[in-house]
């Protein structure tokens, strides 16, 4: 019996959109502002509700305010996919579940992450205990397998964003990856075999760092899932009922609050 059939899994995503999200400030186009729910992005992160526990892939500049749109009232960590500002700038947030659940938030990250973090967030590793700062325990991941605490094990598939690698993640059938620009075959096979997929498409035109809408298809019809899920979705991409439209059969756009129970 493999592990989706002993565990109960749901992903929750908690942002679909690109690093400013939409609508943007200040924008003035037709997506921006739509009057669609599907059409409101935060930035881009899921929640892996593994039997009674939560688990976060990134917390964005959005964390508080996708916490607060799920009513998450319990978290055990959170695994960062890099040193993206839009994908870890609301860590000091996490004071909340320590408060709540009186512990250290635990966090999984590389050590281009953890410079990151400690370099953003300097007063909480600084060694001051501050009244009412974060506490947070420091996990190095590589690119191997790792047990979440309580959690599933996650393989992680490293992607290129241009230059910078990024983490990708696997659990079971299930394969999340975002900021991707290209993958190298070796890591292409650890994806092989995914039934549900989740990936990064811009928009429709090409871009330095992301895959476009091309490229996301190309790459969606070589894993050949039985669904895939567009995510860190562009203004500039159309809207959500546009872009779907215009989709293959088994390929769908990410929208927050959307889940996936397997």
């Amino acid at each position: 019996m493999n592990q989706a059939e002993k565990h109960t899994i749901k992903i929750t995503v908690l942002g679909s959109g690109t690093s400013q999200g939409v609508p943007v400030i200040a924008c003035d186009c037709k997506v921006c502002h739509s009057t669609d729910p599907k059409d409101k992005r935060f930035r881009a992160s899921i929640m892996i509700s593994y039997d009674n526990e939560n688990f976060v892939i990134d917390s964005g500049p959005d964390f508080r305010q996708q916490m607060l749109a799920n009513n998450v009232k319990s978290l055990r960590a959170i695994v960062y996919t890099h040193e993206h500002k839009d994908h870890l700038a609301g860590m000091d947030d996490v004071r909340a579940f320590n408060y709540r659940e009186q512990r250290d938030m635990e966090l999984f990250c590389s050590e281009a992450v953890e410079e990151a973090l400690k370099r953003e967030f300097h007063y909480v590793f600084s060694g001051n205990r501050y009244p009412g700062i974060p506490t947070v325990k420091l996990n190095r991941i590589e690119n191997q397998p790792f047990l979440l605490p309580n959690g599933p094990l996650l393989t992680p598939i490293e992607v290129m964003h241009y230059k910078m690698p990024v983490f990708g993640f696997r659990l079971d059938d299930f394969t999340y990856i975002t900021d991707a620009k290209t993958i190298s075959s070796k890591e292409k096979e650890k994806v092989k075999g995914t039934k549900i997929l989740i990936v990064n498409a811009l928009h429709r035109s090409e871009h330095l760092s992301h895959f476009n809408l091309e490229e996301a298809l190309a790459f969606i019809a070589e894993i050949n899932p039985e669904r895939a899920y567009l995510t860190h979705v562009s203004h500039l991409f159309g809207k959500h009922q546009e872009i779907e439209a215009s989709l293959p059969s088994n390929v769908f756009v990410a929208y927050d609050g959307m889940t996936i129970e397997f």
